[in-house]
């Protein structure tokens, strides 16, 4: 017979959760105020943290992101009317695009990537302070 899992393992999920939902909402927060959505904001961070390369397919890039390709279809054409990303040809496939970040959609994607990484940072100096 299973042991029942202790109030500790509760209590780990339970924080971990917490914490994550914080992090998202600073995330969405922090987008909105740089004028974008926080939709428009993970798929920058989608395209520019593609591995291997700063440009990514239609398709590679609703699998990042969990949507589906249509709706990732329509994300894109927002970005672009904003000018954030542009399309091109895929050299590797004619068949398809990539899609890649303006100069525009770069400096908004570092100014929001710095925030992040100072919020990651303040969290895991918490987490170290609680430790001890």
């Amino acid at each position: 017979m299973k042991k029942p899992l202790s109030k500790d393992v509760y209590i780990y999920l339970s924080e971990f959760r917490y914490q994550l939902r914080k992090f998202l909402n600073f995330s969405e927060s922090a987008a909105r105020e740089v004028g974008i959505t926080p939709q428009q904001h993970q798929l920058l961070l989608a395209i520019m943290g593609f591995p291997n390369r700063n440009a990514a397919t239609p398709r590679e890039l609703a699998e990042r992101l969990q949507i589906t390709h249509h709706s990732c279809v329509g994300l894109i054409d927002r970005c672009e009317q904003l000018e954030l990303v542009h399309r091109k040809k895929n050299p590797a496939d004619g068949r398809s695009v990539l899609v890649e970040l303006t100069s525009k959609g770069e400096k908004i994607l570092e100014r929001l990537s710095e925030v992040h990484l100072e919020e990651i940072n303040r969290i895991q100096f918490l987490k170290k302070f609680d430790e001890n």
